[in-house]
C-alpha cells in the first residue's frame, strides 16, 4: 500500500498516530469524551441522521422535489408491506442471526420514515410492536458481531425516530437492551472482537451499530456512550485506510456496497447528533471509492464481480453512492432516472433507505468530472477497467486484476479479467456462492492458507480463472500481483506483475492488457521459465457456446459472436472444458459455464522466454 501523504495546513484533522502493517495511518479527529458529549450531543430527538433541523429541510424538499417524491412513495409501499408481515422471531441459520437483523434494520428505515413524514399512529404502534419483540430475544448473537451490530442499529434507530412517542415501558426495554445486547458484549475480552481494529466490512458495520446505540442512550450511560465512541473513532481507520490508495474496495463492489452503507450512515449520524463526522468523509481515497464504485457497473447490468461480489447490481438507484453525490455534487453519483422508475416496481429497498432519503434531499448537482474510460487503482486488490466513450454503440468493457488469495474475501485470481462488447459478458467471473450452504456441510471456507480447503472451490481458485496457472498448480495465496504499468490515452494499457502469485515454478511473468481498438482486447503474457516450468496454461472462462477454428476460437451468445485468435502460437489447437456440472458438488453450479485452455509445454518456449498474445475482438 503507498503511504499516504499528509499536509497539515490542508487538513488538520489527520493525524499521524499508530503503526499500520509497514506505515502510519492517518486518524480521524477524536475529542470524544463524557464532558464533550454531554456538551456537544443534540438536545432532543431525532439525532440518528435526522434531527429537528435536517428534517425541515427535508420536509421542505419533499413538497416539490420528483426524485424525493417517488423515492418516499416507495419507502411507504415498503412500510404497508411490513404491516402485513409477521413480528420477527429469534430463528438462526447456522452461525448467523444476520438475516433477522437485517430485516429489522430494514423495517425500522421504512417504518421510522413514515412515522417521521406523516406521524401515523397505526405506523408507530407497529414500530412499538417490532422493537419489544427483538428487545425481548435472548441475545442477539455476539458470536457472529454483524448480527448484534444491525440489530442495535435498528433498534436505536426505532427508538431515536419515534423520539419519545413510544411507551415507557418500551423505551426502558430498548434502552436496556442496547446496553445489555448491544454494546456491552462488544467489549468481551474473551473474543467475538476482533473487527474493533479490523481491516474488513466487520470493523465498518460493527463500529456504525455501536455508535448508533452509543448515541441512543447517551442520555443514560454517558460513560459507556463516550467510551464506545472513542473505541470507534480509533478503530475505524483500520478499514477506512483500504480505501487508500485511490479508492478500490478490496473486497469488491457489493462488499463496497455493505462497508461503505455502515460509514456513510456513520458519518451522517456524526453530523446530525455532533454537528461533526470527525473527518470520516474526507478520509483520504474514502469519496475517490465512489468512482471505483460507478465504474464496477459494467453495460450489461452485471458488475466486474471480483473477491466474493455479487453478480448483478439493482435495477433501483444506488442510495449509498447518491451520499457521494450529495458530498460533492458530482451528477455521475446521483442514479436520477433509477430512483425515478416506478415506485411500484422499486420492490423490497435496500435496507438503509429511509436514512438515505435524507442525503437524497441533500443533493445539489454540480459540474463534476466525467467518468474516466481507463482507469486503475492500487492498494490491497489493485484493478484496472476500460470503457468505451459516453454513448459508446459497442458497449465496450474490460476488467482486470492483480491481488492475492490473502486479501479479505479474496480469491486466486491475480492476473484474471472480464470482457464485455455488445451488451454480452464474454468473459466471465464464477462470483460468490452462498456461504450458509457450505459453512452447513462443515467446510472450512474462511482458512487462507496455501492448502485450505477455501482453495478446492472453483469460485475461489485459479482453475476457475481467466489467469495463469504453471504445472495445473494453484496460485500462491500470499504472492501478491500487483500492476505495474499504467497507461490511458485512444489504447489505455495495464501490465500486472503475476511472478509472486505463481510462485517458484517460473522465473517471472508478467501480462500486459491492451485495448487496441473500440471492439477488441489483446493480451500478452511474456513468461520467463525455469527448470521447475513444466507447463503454462492459459485460461478463459465463459459461459458462451465454442466453435474451435484455426488458430483459435469463435464464441457465440445472444445471437453475437467473438473472435479468440491466438496471435503467438496459431498452430496450437485450444481446447474447451466443460465445468457445467462443475467438479465439486459443493461447486456454484453456472450453466453453461467452461474453461477455454492453450496449453504450452515449457520445452515449447525457446531460450527460456516465451510471448503469448491472444486478441478476443467482435465480429
Amino acid at each position: 500500500m503507498k503511504p499516504f501523504m499528509i499536509f497539515l495546513f490542508l487538513s488538520p484533522v489527520w493525524l499521524i498516530a499508530q503503526a499500520h502493517g509497514e506505515g502510519e495511518i492517518p486518524q480521524l479527529e477524536n475529542p470524544m469524551s463524557v464532558e464533550y458529549l454531554k456538551k456537544n450531543l443534540e438536545k432532543k430527538s431525532p439525532r440518528l441522521v435526522l434531527n429537528r433541523s435536517i428534517e425541515k429541510e427535508l420536509k421542505q424538499k419533499l413538497k416539490t422535489d420528483p426524485v424525493l417524491q417517488n423515492v418516499y412513495k416507495a419507502i411507504q409501499l415498503n412500510a404497508d408491506e411490513i404491516r402485513k408481515q409477521p413480528l420477527l422471531e429469534r430463528i438462526q441459520i447456522g452461525r448467523r442471526l444476520l438475516s433477522v437483523s437485517r430485516e429489522m434494520l430494514y423495517r425500522m428505515n421504512m417504518l421510522g420514515m413514515v412515522y417521521r413524514i406523516d406521524g401515523d399512529k397505526a405506523v408507530l404502534d407497529r414500530i412499538n410492536e417490532e422493537l419489544i419483540a427483538v428487545c425481548n430475544f435472548s441475545d442477539w448473537n455476539p458470536s457472529h458481531y454483524l448480527d448484534v451490530a444491525e440489530m442495535s442499529m435498528a433498534v436505536a434507530i426505532g427508538l431515536d425516530w419515534t423520539a419519545g412517542k413510544l411507551p415507557k415501558s418500551t423505551i426502558a426495554l430498548a434502552k436496556n437492551a442496547l446496553v445489555e445486547k448491544g454494546i456491552k458484549p462488544s467489549y468481551n475480552k474473551k473474543g467475538n472482537t476482533g473487527w474493533v481494529n479490523g481491516t474488513n466490512n466487520w470493523n465498518q458495520v460493527c463500529h456504525g451499530g455501536m455508535i448508533a446505540a452509543a448515541i441512543t442512550v447517551a442520555e443514560d450511560e454517558p460513560e459507556l456512550a463516550a467510551e464506545t465512541i472513542h473505541r470507534a473513532l480509533e478503530g475505524m481507520p483500520h478499514a477506512l485506510v483500504e480505501y487508500g490508495p485511490d479508492g478500490v474496495y478490496p473486497e469488491g463492489s457489493t462488499y463496497w456496497g455493505y462497508g461503505t452503507s455502515f460509514s456513510v450512515v456513520t458519518a451522517a449520524m456524526f453530523e446530525s447528533a455532533f454537528g461533526t463526522d470527525f473527518g470520516l468523509g474526507d478520509y483520504p481515497s474514502f469519496k475517490e471509492s465512489a468512482v471505483f464504485r460507478e465504474l464496477c457497473n459494467a453495460p450489461s447490468g452485471w458488475y466486474f464481480n471480483f473477491a466474493d461480489c455479487g453478480d448483478k447490481r439493482s435495477e433501483n438507484g444506488d442510495f449509498t453512492l447518491a451520499w457521494f453525490a450529495s458530498k460533492t455534487g458530482n451528477p455521475a453519483y446521483f442514479e436520477k432516472e433509477r430512483f425515478l422508475r416506478p415506485a411500484a416496481d422499486m420492490g423490497k429497498l435496500g435496507r438503509t433507505a429511509g436514512a438515505a432519503l435524507v442525503w437524497l434531499s441533500q443533493y445539489e448537482s454540480k459540474a463534476g468530472e466525467k467518468m474516466p474510460t481507463a482507469w486503475q487503482g492500487g492498494g490491497a486488490n489493485p484493478i484496472v477497467i476500460f470503457t468505451g466513450e459516453e454513448n459508446d454503440p459497442h458497449q465496450y468493457y474490460f476488467g482486470g486484476k492483480g491481488g492475492r488469495g490473502m486479501v479479505n474475501h479474496g480469491n486466486m485470481d491475480g492476473g484474471s479479467f472480464i470482457f464485455e462488447l455488445n451488451g454480452v459478458r464474454w468473459v466471465v467471473d464464477p462470483g460468490n456462492q452462498s456461504y450458509h450452504e457450505l459453512e452447513k456441510t462443515g467446510f472450512n471456507l474462511w482458512g487462507r492458507c496455501q492448502d485450505c480447503e477455501r482453495w478446492t472451490l472453483l469460485t475461489k481458485n485459479n482453475y476457475g480463472h481467466s489467469t495463469l496457472t504453471i504445472n495445473n498448480e494453484l496460485h500462491r495465496t500470499e504472492g501478491l500481483a500487483t500492476i505495474t504499468d499504467f497507461k490511458d490515452g485512444n489504447k489505455p494499457e495495464a501490465t500486472v506483475e503475476m511472478s509472486a502469485t505463481l510462485g517458484d515454478v517460473v522465473k517471472s511473468a508478467e501480462r500486459r492488457f491492451v485495448k487496441d481498438s473500440p471492439t477488441s482486447i489483446l493480451i500478452e503474457d511474456r513468461i520467463v521459465t525455469n527448470d521447475a516450468t513444466k507447463m503454462v496454461s492459459w485460461q478463459l472462462m465463459t459461459t458462451a457456446d465454442v466453435e474451435i477454428t484455426k488458430g483459435g476460437a469463435v464464441l457465440k451468445q445472444d445471437g453475437k459472436q467473438l473472435k479468440l485468435e491466438n496471435l503467438s502460437h496459431p498452430e496450437l489447437t485450444v481446447s474447451v472444458i466443460s465445468l457445467d456440472p462443475a467438479p465439486l458438488e459443493l461447486d456454484r453450479q453456472i450453466e453453461g459455464l467452461k474453461r477455454i485452455e492453450l496449453r504450452l509445454p515449457a520445452y515449447l518456449i525457446e531460450d527460456g522466454e516465451g510471448l503469448i498474445r491472444v486478441r478476443l475482438s467482435g465480429m
